[in-house]
């Protein structure tokens, strides 16, 4: 954990934006796996996390914002627990980590919220992405589960976003050190990469590499020679000479924060011409990003867009979109070969933050607010501000499925270039090349203390050795 002032100190910035009213901040519980004993690996609510830095299930949190009183509810282990878990800090010691003070059963939450709700005081609360927290929330405010969303507090939601956005000096330094997880992933996909490995096989080393020097995987990794597939989580492929390995994954540190990283190489150890040619397009697009990023951008309309011109630029070079870039762009056609965003916000979470919004959220109900508020929340919106944290991760990939409906209904006719597409890429994959932004208060920096080979050069002198 961080000092207990620092949980303090974000618990009294809560209150401040949030204004008044109680805020409800509840912890995860376990959840189970194929019976209730045997439960999936514990991952604490990332929220609950930021403000109260207990990494334990079945807690809740209470802040009064309108009289700055917080409890921790919560129960102690059991003689029974005991027997299974060994010897655990009792709920007060808990408390006393987090700087609260006031610490009560899990079972007299209800008793407190109800009191509240009696006196018409509203409750606070983030859109719950967990069934077991639905039903918790469900019980203790009287809301049936499919209306949970509709009650949700939007200033609590644009409070916790603009706070865990801005990452300070002491989160950056645990950014870094999941960066040496995400170096250690990758180097070992990279040593492993030859013709008959299993993709499998890879996936699982680097996920024993996340465990053993952290908490495990920040997401599920990507290991897979069909790098076309955006999120593709087969890794039943055996490595094949003149395939590209696309790597996309990310270690979580002992603090919960995360790293997030892509990689894509030839099997063989060597890059053909054209895998080379398509490569240095992604890899001067990734670092042209890197080079102009700094706060205030906004990232659609400047970061987003600047990728797609950049891309397009060498698309145009190798004959695959006809014309200039920015009628490319303009006409839409490079989601033809990039159909994501350039990145997104990191942290604590691989896409930070967006359990709260982004596609767990309508933001046509509130877009003043958003475009206001500017936070990660809404990358539409989003402005980028010294401590923010995003990934830069262009790509190219050549979707069959998308090359097919794309020209069966004339779209960008005259600026892609089918007949090329069809006879030289349709077989090609992707590849997608991904580093962690961190913006100063005059630009940004990669994140880590050395680079993951990332040029040509470079992994050619690792792959497969």
């Amino acid at each position: 954990m961080f000092p207990v002032k620092t949980y303090v100190s974000r618990r009294a910035e809560l209150r401040a934006k949030t204004g008044g009213g109680l805020i409800l901040l509840p912890g995860n519980q376990p959840s189970a796996n194929n019976y209730p004993n045997n439960a999936y690996y514990f991952r604490q609510d990332s929220t609950f996390l930021y403000y109260f830095g207990l990494d334990r299930p079945s807690l809740a949190g209470v802040i009064d914002a309108d009289t700055g009183e917080e409890v921790l509810f919560g129960d102690d282990f059991t003689v029974d627990d005991i027997i299974w878990t060994g010897p655990q800090p009792t709920l007060r010691e808990e408390g006393a980590r987090a700087g609260v003070a006031d610490c009560r059963p899990l079972a007299a939450l209800a008793d407190y919220l109800a009191a509240a709700i009696r006196l018409g005081r509203r409750i606070h609360y983030l859109p719950p992405y967990r069934g077991e927290t639905k039903l918790q929330l469900s019980a203790l405010l009287g809301i049936a589960p499919a209306l949970l969303h509709d009650y949700k507090s939007v200033d609590l939601m644009f409070a916790v976003a603009e706070m865990r956005e801005v990452k300070s000096a002491e989160e950056v330094a645990q950014m870094e050190d999941a960066f040496h997880i995400g170096y250690a992933m990758h180097t070992t996909a990279m040593r492993m990469c030859r013709a008959g490995v299993v993709e499998r096989e890879i996936a699982g080393a680097i996920e024993g590499v996340a465990k053993s020097m952290g908490l495990g995987v920040s997401f599920p990794s990507i290991v897979s020679q069909h790098g076309e597939t955006l999120h593709n989580l087969n890794s039943e492929g055996v490595l094949a000479d003149g395939r590209l390995l696309l790597v996309d994954a990310g270690g979580e540190n002992l603090m919960n924060y995360c790293s997030d990283h892509t990689r894509t190489y030839p099997v063989s150890g060597r890059f053909t011409a054209q895998q080379r040619e398509i490569y240095d397009i992604v890899l001067a697009c990734h670092d042209h990003i890197a080079r102009i990023v700094r706060p205030g951008m906004m990232y659609m309309q400047e970061v987003h867009l600047e990728a797609y011109r950049k891309l397009a630029e060498g698309l145009v070079g190798v004959g695959l979109l006809k014309g200039s870039a920015d009628d490319a762009v303009a006409a839409g056609a490079m989601y033809l070969f990039m159909p994501h965003g350039l990145g997104h916000g990191l942290g604590m979470d691989v896409h930070d933050c967006e359990n709260i919004g982004e596609r767990s959220f309508d933001y046509s109900l509130v877009a003043e607010r958003a475009a206001q508020s500017a936070t990660c929340l809404h990358r539409a919106t989003w402005r980028l501000r010294p401590g923010t944290i995003l990934s830069d991760e262009p790509g190219i990939y050549f979707i069959p499925a998308l090359v097919d409906k794309c020209e069966a209904e004339g779209k960008f006719r005259g600026i892609v270039d089918y007949d090329l597409l069809r006879s030289r890429y349709l077989d090609f994959g992707g590849i997608r090349i991904e580093d962690d932004l961190l913006v100063t208060d005059t630009g940004c920096r990669i994140l880590g203390d050395r680079t993951i080979p990332v040029t040509v050069e470079e992994l050619e002198a690792v792959v497969g050795r």
